[in-house]
């Protein structure tokens, strides 16, 4: 366990003795404010980032109102906007990949955490995929791509952030990330009600058909509406002949 998970997970009274302990040893103790909180990142060999997420995003710090004060914050409103503030903005910089996922993994154990990260989850994405589209960074797209099925796999993902995600029909990141089999295989949205649906591209639908997402039976009852477009018809009419073949 990495000393961000070890604060992010940690009981209140554990992350009471780490935080005073690491206070002790600043080596300019006058220090307050920000200046304070980086010292004592410094101390805990963690970016400031990281240690306003891996504090901010466990719910213990709320009861251990004195040690915010030690920590530099005036009260847990102001640790919460500077968590906020590095998760959306802080895109693999100096809170890694990594870090995101276990803030992921550990915030479904709490539901008031959870719908913070829910809340702050559209604007974080917008910032990461602003990036890939300036960048076109093959090692940044392969974070995106585990950061996104993290957020399906350990249930962030609501229905609403995947109707909203499947509603931008043509979107370049939908396709990078194959993201209606993601959805599908999260369990959030039926199978059968996203493989019937017009607005499910022919190729996705030949993409759950390979991949084993969709039975034979539904296919078929696909094809039988005649009202089908002609692109998709062919597509599934083909991956029925592969699958008698």
């Amino acid at each position: 366990m990495t000393r961000f998970e070890e604060i992010l997970t940690a009981r209140s009274e554990d992350l009471l003795k780490t935080l005073y302990r690491s206070a002790s040893k600043q080596d300019e103790p006058a220090a307050t404010g920000l200046a304070r909180t980086r010292q004592i990142a410094h101390n805990l060999g963690l970016t400031y980032p990281q240690l306003v997420c891996a504090l901010g995003f466990n719910a213990h710090i709320q009861e251990l109102s004195d040690v915010l004060a030690v920590l530099g914050f005036s009260s847990y409103d102001a640790l919460a906007r500077e968590r906020n503030l590095a998760f959306v903005t802080d895109i693999y910089q100096q809170l890694g990949v990594k870090d995101v996922l276990a803030i992921y993994l550990h915030v479904t154990h709490n539901l008031p955490m959870l719908e913070v990260i829910q809340h702050l989850l559209e604007r974080r994405l917008e910032k990461l995929e602003e990036r890939i589209e300036a960048t076109v960074n093959s090692v940044f797209i392969e974070r995106y791509k585990k950061e996104m099925r993290a957020i399906y796999n350990d249930g962030v993902a609501q229905i609403e952030f995947a109707e909203k995600r499947l509603s931008n029909t043509h979107s370049g990141f939908r396709a990078l990330l194959n993201e209606v089999a993601l959805i599908v295989e999260s369990r959030l949205i039926p199978v059968g009600d996203i493989f019937f649906r017009d607005s499910i591209l022919p190729e996705e639908k030949r993409r759950l058909i390979i991949r084993g997402l969709i039975p034979r039976a539904l296919v078929e009852a696909r094809l039988a509406d005649a009202s089908i477009p002609a692109q998709e018809r062919k597509v599934l009419e083909d991956q029925i002949k592969l699958l008698d073949a």
